[in-house]
């Protein structure tokens, strides 16, 4: 059932069910040209350029209201397990909406349909001997789940397309009313693709183009189903035109339109929706609405492709992987990463290698923070830093980064410029064994560290806040432990490495210590090796130590460039 504190909420931003002004369909007396023409909105520069796939090419992105952009997207159809494919594409646009938020303060109001009753989810409840609904619920549950633990900001509203046949109904029939549908003698309803003559295509060729079977009573191929009759043991619901349910596309033509109204901001989803899905979601709303230009925006992710494989991740195929396997092997974080590595146009190949780089970029990001922190708190003596210099590289960031995502939301430069400067900090931490008188400068690491952490927040990548930390905070006291032994060692440490005052008795196998202490230092250094793979990391500093607790799996094992040998 449909709630009433969601239509609250979103009345005044759409003004009703149709609040545009009825324009009667060109039925394609006009060229192409004219009938097809994007229609630049009025409203609040961004002062972002998109691609849309509307125009094939970046446009101003312009919202209807001033510091706020409605956006709708396409759900999921609940019938098995979630995989990459959809976490790709769902992670994608949920950091293209946190950029529009926390860097543009464009507040997102967004609504996504679960698509809870189709021909898959129906075949699955044959086959597992349990009604649609079970399945649906099971699925959906699931998606939530997994959405939640890639840090998927949700919707303002999910919304269930079997709490809103009512209104897919009133729907249908205004677009009858209206001359852009027709029913069959069979109880099918579908939509009359002549009737908007040119209107119709701007998405073909997209993907693979291939007509919508259905009724031999259509009077184009090329029409598709609003209403579909009702067929022995399927859940049904009545309308005039007897018992049935809604085809696909209708569902997101309503909702979207309850929710919104005549009028949205930006329509995202898979390129594999473009056509036919997008396509006639137009189809629909325009002939319902009567309105010129129903979304102003669509936005298409690419797909996630197995590495050699030229097919995309899909159910239907077989050839994917749960989102909960994954994240067995893989955190939330390195996934971004691995996400904003490539445009979220393009498509995506996924593989060891390609996680590798997601996660080596952020141990590197990672690293020089926990180095750069351990400078500012005196830990770390490093040579005189260039102080004037890092200042500059820091600008330069700042303003590189905000040209990138300005230009279509560009990751890849964003995160390029961000390690350029991880590069340039990391040149100026060089440790030396001493570094009495010499002047200091943490304010500028201080700046580097918040500025790095405040944009890989407004990624969804907090890495102050990782799954392992989550379970110390829980435990309560594991980084109190970690200090106590980190701090032991050091004191065990420092009286292995003291020198001996006699030259004359220095040791064999490391002059200057004591030969009776040289295993106490071994036994430090094995600590601190046993300890890495844990995911406890410890650091030798001369002669002080700092640590940290990574993100790094215990399966993974420190390469030996990263241990230091000791002093």
């Amino acid at each position: 059932m449909w709630r009433r504190s969601v239509l609250g909420k979103v009345k005044s931003l759409r003004g009703g069910f149709c609040s545009s002004p009825r324009v009667t369909l060109s039925s394609g007396s006009c060229g192409s040209d004219s009938v097809r023409k994007w229609l630049k909105p009025s409203g609040f520069d961004t002062g972002i350029k998109t691609f849309n796939s509307l125009t094939k090419q970046k446009e101003p992105l312009i919202v209807t209201r001033d510091g706020l952009a409605t956006w709708y997207s396409c759900g999921p159809t609940v019938y098995d397990h979630p995989h990459l494919g959809h976490a790709c594409s769902y992670v994608r646009f949920d950091i293209l909406q946190r950029i529009l938020s926390r860097l543009f303060g464009i507040t997102v109001i967004h609504a996504m349909v679960i698509t809870d009753i189709d021909d898959k989810i129906i075949k699955r409840g044959w086959e597992e001997n349990v009604s649609p609904m079970v399945i649906a619920r099971m699925y959906e549950e699931e998606f939530k789940r997994d959405m939640l633990s890639l840090k998927v900001i949700p919707p303002a509203v999910y919304l269930r397309v079997t709490e809103n046949v009512h209104h897919i109904v009133a729907f249908i029939e205004g677009i009858i009313k209206n001359g852009h549908a027709y029913s069959t003698k069979e109880g099918d309803v579908y939509f009359d693709i002549s009737s908007i003559g040119d209107r119709y295509g701007r998405f073909a060729g997209a993907v693979d183009t291939q007509t919508e079977p259905g009724s031999t009573n259509k009077r184009d191929p090329r029409d598709f189903a609003l209403w579909k009759q009702s067929k022995p043991q399927e859940p049904c619901w009545e309308s005039p035109w007897g018992s049935g349910r809604p085809g696909w596309h209708i569902e997101c033509s309503t909702i979207a339109s309850c929710v919104f109204g005549s009028q949205l901001d930006i329509h995202s989803g898979g390129i594999d929706l473009a056509f036919p899905h997008h396509e006639n979601e137009i189809a629909q709303c325009e002939a319902y609405h009567q309105c010129p230009q129903w979304a102003n925006y669509f936005l298409h992710s690419g797909h996630l492709h197995l590495k050699g494989s030229a097919e995309k991740m899909s159910k239907s195929l077989k050839n994917y992987i749960t989102i909960k396997d994954f994240l067995q092997s893989y955190s939330a974080n390195e996934f971004r990463m691995f996400c904003l590595l490539t445009k979220y146009r393009s498509a995506i190949d996924y593989s060891d290698s390609s996680m590798s780089e997601a996660r080596t970029s952020l141990g590197t990001i990672s690293t020089f923070i926990h180095d750069a922190q351990a400078y500012m708190k005196g830990q770390l003596h490093c040579s005189p830093v260039q102080e004037a210099f890092l200042w500059e590289r820091l600008a330069e960031t700042k303003s590189c980064v905000g040209k990138a995502l300005a230009d279509d939301f560009d990751t890849p430069r964003a995160i390029s410029a961000i390690m350029n400067l991880v590069y340039h900090g990391n040149c100026q931490l060089h440790p030396v064994s001493t570094s009495d008188g010499v002047a200091r400068s943490p304010a500028v690491f201080g700046a580097m560290v918040s500025y790095i952490q405040d944009v890989l927040d407004i990624f969804g990548i907090n890495l102050l806040h990782t799954q392992e930390t989550d379970v110390t905070r829980s435990c309560g006291s594991l980084q109190a432990i970690v200090e106590q032994l980190t701090q032991f060692r050091s004191e065990v440490r420092a009286f292995a490495l003291a020198r001996q005052n006699d030259s004359t008795t220095r040791s064999a196998c490391k002059p200057g210590l004591y030969p009776d202490r040289v295993p106490l230092l071994k036994a430090c250094d094995t600590l601190r090796n046993d300890l890495a793979p844990l995911g406890v990391l410890i650091k030798d500093r001369g002669a002080t130590s700092t640590w940290e607790i990574t993100e790094r799996k215990q399966s993974q094992v420190v390469h030996k460039k990263d241990q230091e040998t000791p002093s």
